[in-house]
């Protein structure tokens, strides 16, 4: 019994030092240029220079879910818009683990909470870009 629970436990620490460290090999490999036809749409990159100048979380945090929200909207009534392959879904299972970090932290540590949102806006950072791109491709062919 002790045995089973210890590899479960184990399993489960080795699978999250996995899924963070995907990320943020994702996150440094995927680095999306700032300029894209679509990001004139989002307020990622606002938020980015917000987190850079220490503005208030609150309303950062609030961009970066109507943000998510245009992107979920777009993946599902855009046609040929997708994020199909395993590392787009891989970061936005990131963006919502850092959701949740940034939601039980925000008040009692500050700096992890600023660390999640940054997270959060890189993630879509690159999902836009590659939506955009695929969006460039359809309208070009």
């Amino acid at each position: 019994m002790l045995a089973s629970v210890l590899i479960i436990v184990f399993s489960v620490v080795l699978f999250a030092y996995w899924f963070r460290y995907s990320c943020i090999l994702l996150l440094r490999n995927s680095a999306a240029p700032a300029t894209s036809p679509v990001d004139a749409r989002f307020h990622f990159i606002q938020v980015q220079e917000g987190l850079k100048n220490d503005l208030e979380l609150d309303p950062l945090h609030k961009s970066l879910q109507r943000d998510y929200q245009i992107l979920c909207y777009l993946l599902q009534h855009a046609a040929g818009l997708e994020l199909a392959s395993f590392e787009d879904r891989v970061l936005v299972l990131d963006y919502k683990v850092m959701q949740a970090w940034y939601r039980l932290t925000r008040s009692a540590a500050p700096e992890q909470a600023r660390r999640a949102l940054v997270e959060m806006s890189e993630v879509l950072g690159i999902l836009v870009h590659r939506i955009g791109e695929q969006a460039g491709v359809r309208n070009e062919a």
